[in-house]
């Protein structure tokens, strides 16, 4: 029986033909009903809708081809497949152009036939799904970010209730997630859309011109970024990319609300609001200091993480569906959709270039594509070679078994993918500190046995972090795990 079901008419002149591929696919558990002319099934879709309608060409009366182009225009979401016979490949082709979604030669092969429709039908089920995700993405989206996953719902309630706000935002996010696009969110949605919006990569200049350009030059007529936002906002992103001596600049300027042009005396106010953004672990910059702990806190006031696409699977084929028409819009090509099996491999995929790489691929498919729809040879080689990640724990076979060890650093590994290689989120959701965090992702050597967890008192358990009872005294060796550290916070340092 198939997996993916459908509505499916049988359309052939041959009654026995008819009802011999009607009933083959019934028994493989599709709801099959089948008509005699071209006519019929128009007359037949009036009153019972189909997701597949599977054709002859060659009939009395109205021909499979004709038929093709009457469904397209009368029902423009049903998927024809053809059935020519040998040699009938200029007719094949003439289907394809009338609507077809496949063909199929004669003599027809069930299983064949079977494939063909369960394709259709997953074809149509994914096309359906763009379109309830489009429409329920225009009532609750802001500009520029598109979905409706319940992570970037959190993310755009997020901006909503903060967009009003003058306080300091810091956006976090992988890199290609959209983070500027949550920053110009923040903006178009707040009292200040209609002042400049600057942005500012912090990562893209050294620390002398990022000096003079942000904060002005005494020896310039040219206002720096800071004065020219005006009372709009400014967008610092990749902030933790920026060079130590200039985060105690930018702490000031924030603290003091003013701005000293370079090699002037005298401080310039300013009135717009500050937006920050970077892929880095903050906090871990700051333990390993690298990041002054005084200006996280200063710029971390509301904190908005933008989700990886991998924790998006119901927005993946919401935004290539975008992209595509976006693209082939620009690019003229008459690509109109995602074939069934490419869709579910964008789906499988893990997407480490986030919303980025979606594109990237997007572009990259209209480029190569040859039909009117993105198929598997279109997609890049890595997404279609891709196997997924998850882990697996039952299983009848001796040699797929693994330490648990392993298990735990493979458990380690995913949650830290899971969120976006924080590990100081990850820790927390783990339960442990941070050094047993990097132990935990530690791979042994070869010959050498996976390193003791130390527990509170020093002493090693041997079983990578888990307690075990002794059975002579009924005490426990290993105690409860760590609450997270947390860094020391000095009052003074915010005066």
């Amino acid at each position: 029986m198939s997996d993916v079901t459908g509505n499916i008419l049988i359309v052939d002149d041959e009654e026995d033909t008819a009802l011999l591929l009607r009933d083959s696919l019934r028994k493989r558990g599709f709801d099959v009903e089948s008509v005699t002319s071209g006519q019929a099934a128009l007359e037949h879709l009036r009153t019972s809708p189909a997701d597949v309608v599977v054709t002859d060409v060659q009939m009395a009366g109205m021909t499979g081809i004709e038929l093709c182009q009457e469904l397209r225009s009368r029902h423009p979401d049903l998927l024809p497949i053809v059935l020519t016979g040998q040699g009938g490949l200029e007719t094949a082709i003439a289907a394809i152009r009338a609507g077809a979604y496949d063909f199929i030669t004669k003599p027809v092969k069930i299983d064949a036939l079977a494939i063909s429709v369960s394709r259709a039908v997953e074809h149509l089920s994914l096309r359906r799904e763009v379109k309830r995700l489009r429409s329920a993405n225009s009532d609750q989206s802001v500009d520029g970010i598109a979905g409706s996953s319940p992570a970037i719902r959190e993310t755009v309630e997020l901006v909503r209730r903060v967009s009003d706000s003058d306080a300091t935002v810091l956006v976090t996010g992988e890199s290609g997630t959209g983070k500027e696009l949550v920053a110009r969110a923040l903006h178009n949605l707040s009292p200040r859309r209609d002042q400049p919006f600057v942005a500012v990569n912090c990562a893209a200049m050294p620390a002398p011109p990022l000096e003079s350009g942000a904060f002005t030059d005494a020896k310039r007529s040219r206002a720096g970024l800071f004065v020219q936002a005006g009372a709009g906002t400014i967008f610092l992103d990749e902030i933790g990319e920026m060079p130590i001596e200039m985060q105690v600049k930018l702490l000031r300027v924030l603290q003091e609300r003013k701005v000293r042009p370079v090699g002037g005396d005298e401080e310039v106010p300013f009135e717009a609001r500050v937006i920050t953004a970077t892929n880095r672990d903050l906090e871990t910059e700051v333990e390993e200091k690298r990041f002054r702990e005084d200006l996280f806190y200063r710029i971390n006031v509301v904190a908005i993480p933008v989700p990886p696409l991998r924790a998006r699977a119901g927005d993946i084929l919401l935004l290539a569906q975008f992209f595509l028409k976006r693209i082939a819009g620009r690019t003229t090509k008459a690509v109109q959709g995602i074939s069934g099996p490419a869709a579910r491999l964008l789906m499988d995929y893990d997407w480490p270039g986030n919303v980025r790489e979606l594109e990237n691929c997007m572009e990259r498919a209209v480029a190569l594509c040859r039909l009117d729809e993105i198929t598997v040879d279109d997609l890049p080689s890595k997404i279609q070679e891709h196997q997924s990640s998850k882990i697996v724990i039952t299983t009848e076979s001796p040699g797929e078994l693994i330490t648990l060890h392993e298990m735990e650093r493979r458990y380690v590994r995913q949650v830290l993918t899971a969120v976006g290689g924080n590990k100081t989120h990850a820790a927390r959701i783990l339960g442990i500190d941070r050094r047993s965090l990097y132990r935990r992702l530690e791979e042994p050597r070869a010959g050498e046995t996976p390193r003791a967890e130390t527990n509170g008192n020093g002493n090693g358990n041997g079983n990578g972090g888990y307690s075990a009872s002794n059975g002579s005294n009924g005490s426990s060796s290993g105690n409860a795990p760590r609450p997270p550290s947390t860094p020391p916070t000095n009052p003074a340092e915010f005066e």
